[in-house]
């Protein structure tokens, strides 16, 4: 089955014989449907990489940091969400924006981080690029790609394939892919993903740069797939579509990284800058709270400032320029108000995200919580949930891959108010889960609402 594209809305690239000697390239591995699982109800309304953070969508952070890279002419997403109004309209913009062409592959099925690059191989290359870079769209960086850039120059003949690392504590590193490097030269000497036991405190970030030889190793485990399919007695001819696809899933992190550690080829870049996943709701806010902080220096003038006549601000807090915030009211710190909401007198919002069209009535309190498009909170009710932050206390502390139930009990968490929500007035909602479309009644605590 042939790729599926949404082609490009700018002209196509015409490049000069020095352009495309230093030509580079990003791939975006954005995942599909059935991997935003631990994003729901909030993935029921928009791709879950097109959800906003810091007050634009979570692709965007990697989009514009890749447009700062210099030479860097095309950038792909990879994945297998069918193309959908939303994601087209985001391509438009942020084509427009940074200037530079974007284009999204659609994957026929999950092929995993090594197989959708090694499937749309020939998009890649195209035009003949020197590297490529590859980001995977879950997590909130300070994307220091002009220094992966440096390193990998530096040495041109041995560092073929870069790859991002920062510093875990030692339990917290047993989540990560774990890499072993050599102190003086940072060759990766042994890689495992998610170990059962302690093996490196330097943990992989999900983001790599890589010359175009890295198909040849990809293609290994490609015809290793292959082979063992063959040899396996129980692939029947039904089974066939099944079976090419297994061929075709291919793990970056465990078929190819393990196999290059300690071949002279893969190299750690380590970075002290902010870095963290955003695999579930909770972890937005906090992603939320580092990309905020960064437009101090990043993107001053999308932080909201105290002046007469406008709410208290205290931190760091975003309000989208179309929004109708009372001056009783009191935002921050990690605030995120998103387009046309309404918040009236006397509301206190901390710690939460607050999306398109909500309306906030007065003196309601909204204190770690994600509400949803369109949702609406009564007067003097309280919306509550438990932040799951990293311990304040340890430096490479990462925040915790939440479950939603415990010892049988929904797990304390941050509230999530799904689309179209209504809440009445005077009452409280804590740790609870609110499904889209749903019009309470009465207060809830530790409740998942259907």
């Amino acid at each position: 089955m042939g790729p599926w594209l949404v082609p490009s809305c700018t002209e196509p690239i015409l490049l000069t014989a020095e352009d495309a000697a230093e030509m580079l390239k990003a791939v975006i591995l954005i995942g599909g449907p059935q991997k935003g699982t631990r994003f729901r109800p909030l993935s029921f309304e928009v791709p879950k990489p097109l959800f906003p953070v810091a007050g634009v969508p979570m692709l965007q952070h990697h989009i514009e940091a890749c447009s700062k890279v210099p030479n860097l002419k095309e950038i792909l997403l990879i994945g297998y969400y069918q193309p959908n109004e939303a994601l087209s309209r985001f391509l438009v913009t942020a084509q427009q924006e940074f200037k530079v062409a974007i284009r999204y592959l659609q994957e026929f099925s999950a092929l995993g981080t090594g197989g959708g690059i090694y499937h749309f191989r020939d998009q890649i290359l195209s035009g003949g690029p020197q590297a490529f870079f590859v980001m995977n769209a879950d997590v909130c960086c300070a994307f220091p790609l002009l220094q992966m850039l440096e390193f990998q120059k530096k040495h041109e003949e041995t560092h073929r394939y870069i790859m991002l690392g920062t510093t875990a504590n030692r339990t917290q590193s047993l989540n990560y892919g774990c890499i072993v490097a050599k102190a003086d030269t940072q060759e990766v000497l042994h890689y495992v993903e998610k170990p059962g036991t302690f093996v490196s405190d330097i943990i992989n970030c999900g983001i790599y740069l890589f010359s175009p030889s890295i198909f040849e190793h990809i293609a290994e485990v490609f015809k290793r797939n292959q082979q063992d399919l063959q040899l396996c007695s129980s692939c029947i001819s039904s089974e066939e579509n099944s079976s090419w696809q297994r061929t075709e899933v291919i793990r970056l992190e465990q078929d190819i990284f393990t196999a290059l550690a300690g071949r002279g080829q893969l190299y750690v870049y380590k970075t002290d800058g902010f870095w963290s996943q955003i695999k579930s709701a909770g972890s937005a806010i906090y992603a939320s709270r580092l990309y905020l902080d960064q437009y101090h220096v990043t993107h001053p003038e999308r932080l909201a400032h105290n002046k007469e006549g406008t709410p208290v601000i205290l931190g760091n807090v975003y309000v989208h320029p179309t929004a109708n915030v009372d001056p009783t009211a009191v935002l921050g710190p990690n605030v995120s108000i998103g387009m046309g909401v309404t918040i009236g007198a006397g509301v206190r919002v901390r710690e939460s995200i607050i999306l398109h069209g909500a309306v906030l009535q007065d003196h309601s309190c909204v204190l770690n919580t994600i509400v949803g498009w369109d949702s609406s909170i009564g007067r003097w009710a309280r919306v509550e949930g438990t932040p799951s932050d990293p311990n304040p206390n340890d430096p490479y502390a990462k925040i915790d891959s939440e479950t939603l139930f415990r010892e049988g009990k929904l797990t304390p968490s941050i509230t999530i108010l799904g689309c179209n929500v209504s809440i009445p007035a005077e009452v409280v909602i804590l740790n609870s889960i609110v499904l889209p479309h749903k019009e309470l009644s009465r207060s809830f605590k530790n409740q998942i609402i259907l």
